[in-house]
């Protein structure tokens, strides 16, 4: 089978789309990945199978961490989500026309698109040429009445208002971005505008979801249709030769282990101030860290890192701190060590309240109410947390997401 996997986003929505890939060029599908050029190194040797069917990495020009990076991406991103919605026409669709035509020419001769629902990439190109579809979800997006849309900042709006929240999220979603994506469809797919929602079109033709997320963590709802699939997370094996840069090596074995303090894309309004904040955190708490993406001056107990591959770097550390994103929280809880997730936006909240439910980690701290003492205070409470984050460690580690994957892909 010719499969094409789309990955858009961050590295935290590119990697698990790799082991998908990854998976089905294992078992002799001609696979093609598509992603951003700056995620190529990902995928390198990741898409063939040895001596195998071979697989190929169909790159994308725009970069999503240039964009989120540039000073009209960070206003994007603290906009708000109506905001955000809003500001995806004016960042994003400058370049939509170059991807969606890039896509398109990579995933013409697919007889299987994989995609995620933003966007509706899968839909169009059924329609232009007719070859099945399912849709990707790092976040569990099918209305329930079990938790609100994860976009909600709430823990619950009761059963009738969290499945309520769904159909608004995705009425305002295609009420800011319908206009854009069916001018894209016929200037540059040829095909007619979308007359309603495509959430509502894929889930009357009951088109497959895979729901790239462990059911240890968000449990199965009991009110999902059965073409919506809990799968468990989608994670690469290490490579033989994964290893950590010789001076963060050699931190680590300087000293017990350190917290890991990072945002990912994320990047606060006063870097600055959020740096200062952190280091002062750190020595009311007495602890070392390795700290990415925030301007810390190294020390004896402060090694900043570049970008580090979490899966080697997190389960050597006492704990890690971050904004909650679907992959980064993946990574931490499979690391076994406990989370302390500072929100920005986003489902980011939505990931903070799972990880504190599920007992690997304190009640969230939102990046806005960051300080010394209030960060400080989690690090201190981290002992608690420490056996419940090492058994879902234990249980993610065996876990097999990506084949579950596959296998309901490779059934119907």
């Amino acid at each position: 089978m010719r499969v094409a996997v789309l990955a858009l986003g961050s590295r935290g929505d590119i990697q698990p789309c790799v082991a998908l890939a990854r998976e089905f060029g294992a078992r002799g599908h001609e696979v093609t990945l598509v992603a951003p050029e700056r995620y190529q190194h990902l995928a390198a040797g990741r898409c063939e199978p040895p001596g195998g069917v071979g697989g190929r990495f169909a790159a994308l020009t725009a970069d999503p961490v240039a964009i989120v990076e540039s000073e009209e991406g960070q206003a994007w991103l603290r906009s708000g989500p109506l905001g955000f919605v809003r500001g995806l026409r004016a960042v994003v669709e400058p370049l939509a026309s170059t991807v969606l035509a890039e896509v398109d020419a990579a995933c013409a001769n697919a007889e299987l698109v994989l995609a995620p629902a933003l966007g509706s990439f899968g839909r169009h190109l059924h329609e232009r040429y007719g070859m099945a579809y399912g849709i990707l979800q790092f976040q569990p997006s099918e209305p329930t009445g079990e938790f609100p849309n994860p976009l909600i900042p709430r823990r619950t709006l009761g059963r009738i208002g969290n499945r309520a929240s769904y159909a608004v999220v995705e009425r305002l979603g295609w009420l800011m971005l319908g206009p854009m994506v069916n001018r894209l469809r016929g200037q540059v797919l040829g095909l007619r505008p979308l007359r309603g929602s495509p959430f509502a079109a894929d889930r009357r033709d009951r088109v497959p979801v895979l729901c790239g997320v462990s059911p240890l963590v968000v449990p199965r709802p009991p009110d999902w249709p059965d073409y919506v699939h809990l799968t468990g997370y989608w994670r690469l094996p290490l490579e033989p030769d994964s290893s950590l840069p010789s001076d963060l090596a050699g931190f680590l074995d300087d000293g017990p282990p350190p917290v890991y303090v990072g945002f990912g894309s994320m990047v606060p309004d006063e870097p600055e101030a959020v740096a200062e904040q952190v280091v002062a955190a750190l020595r009311l708490a007495g602890m070392r860290a390795v700290v990415q993406g925030l301007p810390v001056a190294a020390s004896a107990d402060v090694c900043p890192a570049g970008e580090v591959a979490h899966e080697v770097l997190f389960p050597r550390m006492a704990a890690v701190v971050h904004h909650g994103g679907a992959g980064t929280t993946a990574a931490g809880l499979a690391a076994g060590v406990p989370n302390v997730v500072c929100p920005f936006f986003s489902d980011q909240p939505f990931w903070g309240r799972r990880v504190a439910a599920l007992g690997a980690g304190p009640p969230p701290l939102p990046i806005r109410a960051l300080s010394g003492r209030s960060l400080a205070a989690r690090l201190q409470a981290i002992p608690e947390y420490h056996e419940k984050a090492a058994q879902l460690g234990k249980l993610l580690k065996v876990e097999r997401g990506v084949k579950n994957a596959v296998d309901l892909i490779e059934g119907y």
